[in-house]
């Protein structure tokens, strides 16, 4: 039987009350489960930001953002770990309806392509008329 892989992708938002150091071993912490148990296709680390409006209280988190695949059954175990750690304030996981690493190597042939083109200056239209 074929195994199902699927693409997801998580946001979690840590406390940032605690120091930059017990917020970078939150998020490192669940940056290796999630390499442990699935293939990671992006990482976006968005930083410290201000949150739309105060969760306990608090006016800031580090906003961290993955997309990975992986069997069905582990981001139900990834938003149970979520929800248990205390220093994680909000997270979510969404099932994408596309294949990650297929758009994302799309967007890099797409890059690759746009910076080899070379760039075409068009002439002013001054400098037309004065010839």
């Amino acid at each position: 039987m074929e195994k199902v892989i699927n693409s997801y992708e998580c946001l979690f938002i840590v406390d940032v009350t605690n120091g930059d150091e017990a917020t970078d071993a939150t998020v490192n912490k669940f940056m290796s489960l999630v390499e442990a148990n699935a293939e990671v296709v992006d990482v976006a680390k968005w930083g410290k930001r201000r949150l739309a409006y105060p969760i306990n209280d608090m006016p800031e988190g580090y906003y961290t953002v993955v997309t990975f695949k992986s069997a069905p059954e582990f981001p139900s175990e990834l938003d149970r770990l979520f929800n248990i750690d205390e220093t994680v304030m909000r997270s979510m996981i969404i099932k994408l309806e596309y294949d990650a690493a297929e758009k994302k190597a799309a967007k890099v042939v797409a890059e690759e392509a746009e910076e080899a083109a070379p760039a075409v200056e068009a002439e002013p239209a001054d400098a037309a008329d004065a010839e």
